[in-house]
């Protein structure tokens, strides 16, 4: 694949990953591949073949959901971004080749792993944007958008809601661990750090100068 005009964006939660993504792409005309964008494709996977991605797809019971262990449910995040990987290149390739998209810019929010990004791109064309830990853990579940309200409220529906929650924020302590944290950062790609004194302006445009979009 031809990635001259793809621009990857990994990070942590409540870092800007969508919203950068969102507005460099508006600002340049280009093609968003917005968070979650392998979902397209969920309707068709095989789940023998991409059975953790088609575990919420083929899920009867949500509750199950919610009350398993945190190390199932590490172990269950860290193989979707594995299959997340096979498919959102898939998608990207598809949409390479399409005639239309030949000279746009096109700006990713990824699961693709740090180590094939090395493989596949460069440092003109990666950007790492993080927050602290503990905004994800403790701010989870005050955003509004529905899926996250949706979890929120099958664990008020739980026998306990309380060791629920409890057990889904030591889920999300797992998740965003200060490890993961240290790898992103150390990942040899150029970083943005959170900052609630920026604008989103000013966040594209720090974007802009270190990947070097004109």
């Amino acid at each position: 694949m031809d990635l001259s005009n793809v621009y990857f964006v990994i990070g942590t939660s409540y870092a800007g990953k969508s919203t950068i993504v969102k507005n460099l792409a508006k600002k340049h005309n280009g093609i968003a591949l917005e968070e979650n964008y392998h979902d397209e494709k969920l309707p068709e996977l095989d789940s023998k073949e991409f059975p953790s991605l088609t575990y919420t797809r083929d899920l009867e019971d949500w509750h199950e959901f919610i009350r398993r262990t945190p190390d199932e449910y590490v172990t269950w995040v860290n193989n979707v971004k594995k299959e997340c990987e096979t498919v959102e290149l898939q998608i990207l390739e598809e949409l390479l080749q399409k005639p239309e998209v030949q000279d746009k810019k096109i700006f990713v929010d990824t699961n693709i792993c740090i180590d094939t990004l090395h493989k596949i791109s460069d440092m003109e064309h990666v950007l790492v944007m993080l927050a602290d830990p503990e905004i994800g853990v403790h701010r989870f579940f005050d955003r509004p958008d529905p899926e996250k309200q949706f979890l929120y409220q099958l664990m008020l529906e739980e026998p306990d809601p309380q060791a629920a929650l409890d057990n889904y924020r030591e889920i999300l302590t797992r998740i965003m661990s200060k490890e993961s944290y240290d790898e992103l950062e150390n990942s040899g790609f150029k970083v943005i750090y959170r900052d609630e004194n920026r604008s989103q302006e000013e966040t594209v445009l720090l974007a802009e100068s270190l990947l070097s979009i004109s």
